[in-house]
């Protein structure tokens, strides 16, 4: 018989025949309700058992009334059928952005067959919630810095459908779309495409792209909007999403260069900085570095257990491309194992085997610099960019003006800009064993009264389909612009930058100075 009640042993007793596995904590499983905490045992107890929509959503609105200081439960919208996607949040002050103070976000059960994530991530939460009261000082330290946010189930209607066939017995599809048989890691918009496209056009601007208008054409699921619209919200900085089937972290691009080839080392211009993220899951997973051949996901043994994405193999419209094209959010993929919905007795085990890890990759978020952009004045300037020389992907700032930048460590060349400003240019040097974020301000300078912005190009208003209401409480402007709406195109004839300020100088036009 498996128990399904566990202690972290290592907290808690000195022992696991202490705690952990005694008899009689199992014992009381029938005699209490499903999602209460069995009489006589710690707040601190956590029941390693699947988990219901409606146990779910009990578990995480009870922890949040536990640690209702630190901690809040909010939906970011329902599934095809109406379920809730509720999201716990975890921080100093929960509900609040605080400057200088990222936002990370971990998903789970994207495909509904795949259940490790969902009930880790329920764990976490819990977790969290009882070591932040214990006074644990690196919980305090990461939820005091930190702002988390877990979603635990972004699949509900397909989890119902792999749930019914029991643990052990699912089969490898079912359940895995969602109610309207769309796989939701292949339902975002196709960034990656235009990204390549704009690299053959030597076009430098190549990142925060726009959602093309033809996107919202075809079936976009309930599910894959709401993420896009809580990406609207809140300025995440780094991101995971949790998937079974095989035991390998993996990274952007997960789109090949040449879509003809089934499998192509397709690297962002933050390859450095997305192995190490990488690096900070699977390097403290045990199984991950088990060095047996024999393992679940042997075959990723030479590679440290990380891979390219499309690297492993290639596809279309996935949630990690798009957050790394779309917003300033770094996403990573993790595959938890290769039984994607195991049996209750295996999940302790599983808890044990990543819990470490969950901690080590969010607290890899206060890797790089960190900083605020303000004006002469003082005033915090949004939508500021932050480039880095040699890195052709820029983040902007959030409209208090503070930007999270992650870098690996050695000197990096970091500029910020915005329109109406001159640029400022800094070198930072970052140590290999730099645990915290480099604070690195900018205050720009206006350009003079005789410079003249371009001016935008008129046309008509492209449709937001994500519209501008914010379930979420939230200033609607953080890490976004019109979602509906694509900027002009630098191409056409169109003038450089420098044209207006010359023009601006003299009635005589500088055509001597372009080149047709």
């Amino acid at each position: 018989m498996a128990w399904p009640y566990f202690l972290d042993c290592s907290r808690y007793f000195a022992s696991e025949e202490e705690g952990c596995f005694n008899p009689l904590a199992g014992l009381r499983r029938a005699q209490e309700a499903e999602e209460a905490v069995p009489s006589g045992l710690p707040p601190t107890f956590l029941r390693f058992a699947h988990h219901s929509h409606v146990q779910m959503l009990r578990v995480l609105r009870r922890t949040a009334a536990r640690c209702a200081h630190i901690a809040r439960t909010y939906s970011i919208g329902r599934s095809f059928y109406g379920r809730e996607l509720l999201v716990i949040e975890l921080s100093s002050r929960p509900g609040q952005h605080e400057l200088m103070e990222p936002e990370v976000k971990l998903i789970g059960n994207i495909h509904g067959n795949e259940v490790v994530g969902r009930e880790l991530l329920i764990y976490l939460a819990q977790y969290l919630c009882s070591e932040y009261l214990l006074g644990s000082p690196r919980v305090q330290r990461l939820l005091n810095t930190t702002r988390v946010h877990l979603l635990p189930s972004m699949n509900p209607d397909g989890y119902e459908v792999a749930a019914a066939e029991g643990a052990g017995y699912n089969g490898w599809m079912s359940g895995r779309a969602n109610a309207q048989n769309l796989d939701l890691n292949r339902n975002f918009p196709d960034l990656t495409s235009e990204f390549y496209q704009l690299a053959a056009s030597r076009v430098t601007r190549r990142d925060h792209l726009a959602i093309p208008q033809h996107y919202w054409s075809g079936k976009v699921a309930p599910e894959t909007k709401a993420i896009m619209k809580w990406m609207q919200a809140i300025p995440f900085v780094l991101s995971a999403s949790l998937h079974g089937g095989d035991l390998v972290v993996s990274y952007p691009f997960d789109f090949s260069k040449h879509p003809e080839e089934e499998k192509m080392f397709s690297p962002t211009p933050d390859e450095k900085m997305f192995k190490l993220l990488a690096r900070a899951y699977a390097d403290v997973h045990p199984m991950m570095m088990d060095r047996s051949e024999n393992r679940c996901g042997g075959n990723f043994l030479k590679r440290g257990s990380i891979i390219n994405g499309a690297d492993w193999y290639s596809f279309t419209g996935g949630m990690s491309d798009f957050n790394y094209l779309h917003s300033n959010c770094f996403e990573i993929t993790v595959e938890l194992g290769c039984v994607k919905f195991p049996p209750e007795e295996a999940l302790y085990t599983l808890w044990q085997h990543n819990k470490e890890s969950l901690l080590n990759f969010l607290e890899t978020v206060h890797r790089g610099i960190k900083g605020v952009v303000m004006d002469k004045f003082g005033k915090p300037v949004k939508n500021a960019r932050i480039a880095v020389k040699g890195i052709g992907h820029d983040i902007t700032t959030a409209p208090g003006g503070d930007y999270w930048r992650l870098l690996p460590p050695g000197s990096h060349i970091v500029i910020a800009q915005a329109p109406g400003y001159s640029k400022v240019i800094k070198k930072v040097t970052l140590p290999a064993r730099m645990r915290r974020a480099g604070r690195v301000d900018f205050i720009l300078q206006p350009l003079g009264p005789g410079f003249s912005q371009p001016p935008r190009r008129a046309g008509p208003e492209l449709r937001d389909p994500l519209g501008d209401s914010d379930p979420l409480g939230e200033p609607g402007e953080w890490g976004r612009g019109p979602l509906g709406a694509r900027r002009p195109s630098s191409g056409g004839g169109s003038k450089p930058w420098w044209w207006y300020y010359f023009t601006a100088l003299s009635p005589h036009k500088p055509r001597w100075l372009l080149k047709y």
